[in-house]
């Protein structure tokens, strides 16, 4: 729980250019041997073997140490989870002209054509991991994205198909001579304020996404409650009366299109903000919602930053009536 909350708040600050880097240069084999060190429980658990290569010159980054580290251990957890026992990794890192380029390989489940393009989402995670649902969220590979961009570089994944093993390549840019200015953060928007006093409500028939929800929600001081069914979240809204609520379409006994319409039928439901976590952004299911009583629909799996700014949105509204 701890490791969760420690990337949901990195994804948190990384998202709202929070986050800072404290940039030294680096030799390629301090970090990486770090990363192994912070892995290797996970793989040894598994029995798994790891091979590392290294360039066999001297090979400077300009870079944060602990974010470096940081990459490289949830890309080799990542590996080792997906990975059946006894399984083999690879860490190669390599010289490529003017970048560094680190592969990440195993030998594991592999992953499907169709779920590459959002491998780095929040949340997302591939049909055959969601039977390991114990091995994580998919908020590691989001987070490892956050990082490498903010030290300029790029991540990539490829699998040749399920069962078929993976590969993940990152690549950085070789440290100047000249020290690299730390990353600014964004000056903090004084009209924000703070949201305290105001309700969510987050309903989704998975605990994993509605509690990483409320985590993420809680840091940014809204107060949160959580339903994992439609009956339940019913229930709360009623008792409740919150400022917004957040409703998967697709929950038990009641959906989402059931929930917003008996909210909507009641003379305390008509004010309340209700946005659907829609698994498709066609524009019939937007209609759909709109006639369900939805304000806005936000196509899962849910982009923090698409939700802080719609939520900022909705605060701003929330302030203004009377």
């Amino acid at each position: 729980m701890a490791h969760l909350l420690g990337d949901l708040l990195d994804v948190s600050r990384i998202t709202r250019s929070r986050l800072t880097l404290r940039r030294e240069r680096l030799a390629v084999a301090t970090f990486i041997e770090q990363a192994v060190e912070i892995a290797r429980p996970v793989m040894d658990a598994r029995g798994h073997v790891l091979s590392v290569t290294l360039p066999p010159q001297s090979v400077m980054v300009d870079g944060d140490l602990t974010r470096l580290a940081q990459i490289f251990s949830n890309l080799l957890i990542n590996a080792a989870k997906y990975t059946d026992h006894g399984g083999h990794l690879a860490l190669t890192a390599v010289l490529d002209g003017h970048q560094l380029r680190v592969q990440v390989q195993d030998n594991g489940i592999g992953i499907a054509a169709d779920q590459l393009t959002h491998l780095f989402e929040m949340f997302s995670r591939g049909e055959p991991v969601l039977a390991r649902s114990q091995d994580g969220l998919g908020i590691g590979l989001a987070l490892v994205r956050g990082l490498v961009t903010l030290h300029g570089g790029e991540v990539s994944a490829s699998s040749p198909g399920l069962h078929r093993g993976s590969e993940f390549t990152v690549r950085l840019p070789l440290a100047t001579t000249a020290p690299a200015a730390p990353v600014p953060l964004k000056p903090v928007d004084p009209m924000a304020g703070p949201v305290a006093g105001l309700r969510v409500l987050v309903a989704d028939d998975s605990r994993d996404i509605a509690e990483s929800l409320q985590m993420l929600l809680t840091m940014d001081g809204f107060d949160v409650v959580v339903a994992f069914d439609g009956e339940q979240a019913f229930e709360q809204a009623q008792a409740l009366r919150p400022d917004i609520a957040l409703l998967d379409l697709g929950m038990p006994k009641l959906n989402g299109y059931q929930v917003a319409r008996r909210i909507r039928d009641q003379p305390w439901g008509a004010r309340m903000a209700l946005i659907a976590q829609t698994g498709w952004g066609h524009e019939s299911d937007r209609l759909r919602t709109r006639e369900a009583g939805f304000d806005h629909p936000i196509v899962k799996p849910v982009d923090p930053t698409t939700l802080s700014a719609l939520l900022g949105t909705l605060v701003g509204a929330a302030r203004s009536r009377p």
